[in-house]
């Protein structure tokens, strides 16, 4: 016979079942922690051993670990040095501005005039095409506006600027007012979720050196040397070192920073870009001296 009353309990014993469990992973979390950890240090000991305890995926616990830390990061922390800043000049001919957007392969560039701390807008780099349908069009129009943020300016606020006002990147400026910097969207993210790959990183399957539009090669830094010795015809040793950017590091003595140069025997190496403490590209070409000769080392 059907129970006259089902949503009541049955009699006899019987339980009615659980409810479900609708408690979101941070709440979890947060009870997993409770009643909470008095440092970071220890918050950070209740994540790992949440990780072990398989409650959170490792890639959460990286997550989490890197909101923790961002939280007391500022601009000025996490900011390209204007000295390594690659910009254009407004007065620069068209010719050597492309040849400037292909060699460093980025999508917005500071504009400046005069002198390299007067930045007076941001341009796109497929903006330039209009240049060359148009060549009597001013570049000034096709610029944007210039966001600056100052360099004691908190990650999490800078995030929330750049999503409300969809802006990808900032002209950090000191206390002086004097450009000290920028910061991209990209890099405050990656201090959340690591590294993010864009159009510079390698793809599996495919070679790390690539030839760029001037005739000079790409290079990928964890590039094995002997295929390096193998595209330039070089004999670089392998024994100690297996990627070409072991071998720089150790011929300079430490990381080269974006926009350093290092000449090995016929090579010059030019960093294009760094992340997580080691370098992604160089830009490879030959010393001035073994141009004509293409002379192996």
């Amino acid at each position: 016979m059907s129970d006259p009353h089902p949503g009541r309990p049955q009699r006899g014993g019987g339980k009615p079942p659980a409810p479900a469990d609708k408690r979101t992973l941070f709440q979890k979390l947060i009870e997993l922690v409770s009643p909470g950890p008095d440092s970071r240090d220890e918050l950070m000991e209740s994540l790992a051993d949440a990780e072990q305890r398989e409650l959170i995926a490792p890639e959460s616990r990286m997550m989490l670990e890197g909101v923790i830390r961002m939280a007391d990061m500022t601009a000025g922390d996490v900011m390209v040095p204007a000295g390594r800043m690659d910009q254009l000049d407004i007065d620069a001919a068209y010719d050597d501005l492309l040849h400037s957007v292909i060699a460093t392969g980025h999508t917005r560039f500071p504009v400046y005039e005069s002198r390299r701390e007067n930045v007076i807008g941001i341009l796109m780099a497929k903006d330039l095409l209009k240049l060359q349908r148009s060549p009597d069009l001013n570049l000034r129009t096709l610029l944007r506006p210039a966001v600056f943020v100052p360099e004691s300016k908190g990650l999490n606020e800078l995030l929330r600027d750049f999503r409300s006002n969809r802006n990808h990147l900032a002209i950090v400026i000191d206390e002086f007012g004097s450009t000290a910097g920028l910061i991209t969207i990209e890099d405050v993210l990656e201090e959340i979720v690591g590294e993010i790959e864009d159009e510079f990183d390698d793809k599996d399957g495919e070679s790390g050196i690539y030839t760029l539009a001037d005739g000079s090669q790409r290079v990928a830094g964890d590039v094995d040397i002997t295929a390096v010795n193998e595209t330039f015809g070089t004999a670089f040793a392998h024994d100690e070192f297996d990627s070409i950017g072991g071998l720089v590091a150790h011929e300079l003595g430490r990381v080269p920073r974006r926009g350093e140069s290092v000449t090995i025997g016929a090579l010059v190496f030019s960093v294009m870009l760094t992340r997580g403490g080691a370098v992604r590209w160089f830009k490879v070409t030959r010393a001035p001296e073994f141009v004509a000769g293409a002379q192996d080392i």
